[in-house]
């Protein structure tokens, strides 16, 4: 599509520099899951330098927990800080750009080669924690807002913009639902999470397991006598591995089934003996499950349920001793949008029309706040942003200055679509 006069005055009114400076910034800030709240007095004094008005939601960590949909966490917190930017007009048509100022530890400092909370750069790549996962996305946001606030007047803005900035994605998104219980909600949304300038409109899910496994002890010099809970164990892996293969093999959507292993199953924590000569009885193990594209959390919770129950029936030892199964973190169901929604559609045209390609339309293998405002919200939502999954969470995690940059452009052209009198 062509842009119009202001969409184009948006377009070249987008900063660089002051991108570099505010995503530097934020990433300074070591903002694990958690510890929320020093990021988001930053987010707060870059609205107002913005001129934009500003909200603080602040339910307590027993509120969100007592909501029946609270979808988990995994991480102690005392806070769970929300805030919001608004351009606008309440009361018309109200557009969401989402984001969460969360991120996950930086695991072990040597095997990164820049600081994690440095923000260095090397070859207009922005380096750190949480730089690509996603205060990449939070920056083009805030560009965003800020090009829309200097190109339209935002009293004729035809309809409101709202700006959320959210804790607690990583171990769960009880931040978001907060502020969908709070009334964040709207006609349509984009969440910028990294997706390389590609629009995600489904994905899958997952959610947190532990595996309580029982054994017998016995004193190693006499290891038949007892039952290893370590051999048990991998009995039930072996099910989990047949569950995961049989689930995925059986998916049909072709937005899905690109993805190769679009329901992924694994086991990444283990605890268990006390003794090194002793056969040991117990052993504790946390995995993740992957929820299938049109399920809920508590449907794959019955799957793996159904899959450890038929695991330890085949079992003699375990048919008397059976696993305790145990959701323990996140709960993160699926969600999608029509491909022909007016929502993917719509920015598929504006992004083609400032960087010149078309995005496809695409899933994921993740989970993400996008399946709260879908389900839980009721507003239509799609993932948009700079960066590759790949590298979130990695060693010398870092997003391309130039595609947050061109997610700003292609953020401020589509608001302009949305909420002025262009529309």
């Amino acid at each position: 599509m062509g842009l119009t006069d202001l969409q184009r005055a948006a377009v070249g009114a987008v900063d660089p520099g002051r991108i570099q400076s505010d995503l530097a910034g934020l990433v300074r800030i070591a903002s694990v899951t958690g510890h929320e709240e020093e990021v988001q007095l930053e987010i707060v004094r870059l609205l107002e330098g913005a001129d934009t008005p500003v909200e603080r939601i602040t339910p307590t960590p027993q509120e969100a927990a007592a909501d029946p949909d609270w979808p988990g966490a995994e991480m102690p917190r005392a806070s769970l800080p929300i805030v919001l930017g608004r351009l606008g007009r309440p009361g018309g048509r109200r557009v969401l750009l989402v984001g969460h100022v969360d991120v996950v530890p930086p695991g072990d400092l040597a095997t990164w080669t820049v600081h994690p909370w440095g923000g260095a750069v090397r070859d207009n790549l922005l380096y750190g924690r949480g730089a690509c996962d996603m205060k990449g996305g939070v920056v083009a946001i805030l560009e965003a807002a800020r090009v829309l606030r200097s190109v339209a007047d935002r009293t004729a803005l035809a309809g409101e913009l709202v700006l959320a900035f959210v804790p607690s994605e990583e171990d769960g998104g009880q931040g978001m639902l907060a502020a969908i219980r709070a009334g964040v909600t709207g006609d349509v949304a984009i969440i910028t999470e990294p997706t390389g300038l590609e629009v995600v409109i489904a994905h899958a899910g997952a959610i947190t397991f532990r595996l309580t496994v029982r054994g017998r002890a016995a004193h190693a010099s006499m290891r038949r006598e007892g039952v290893s809970a370590l051999d048990k164990l991998q009995v039930l892996v072996a099910a989990l591995e047949a569950d995961e293969a049989r689930r995925n093999e059986s998916e049909t959507d072709p937005l899905m089934t690109a993805l190769g292993l679009p329901y992924p199953t694994i086991v990444g924590k283990v605890r268990g003996g006390d003794w090194a000569s002793t056969v040991m009885d117990r052993i504790e193990a946390d995995g993740r499950y992957g929820v299938r594209l049109g399920q809920s959390w508590r449907e794959a919770e019955a799957e793996l349920r159904a899959c450890i129950a038929a695991a330890c029936e085949g079992d003699e030892f375990l048919r008397e001793h059976p696993a305790e199964v145990e959701i323990v973190g996140g709960r993160f169901s699926s969600s999608s949008v029509p491909a022909d929604h007016p929502l993917p559609t719509g920015l598929a045209s504006v992004a083609e029309g400032v960087l010149g390609r078309r995005p496809e339309s695409i899933g994921e293998p993740y989970g993400a706040d996008m399946r709260l405002l879908v389900n839980e919200g009721a507003t239509p939502t799609v993932i948009y942003g700079p960066g590759d999954i790949r590298v979130a969470h990695s060693a010398d995690e870092h997003v391309p200055l130039d595609q947050v940059a061109d997610c700003a452009r292609v953020l401020a052209a589509w608001l302009v679509k949305e909420l002025t009198t262009e529309r």
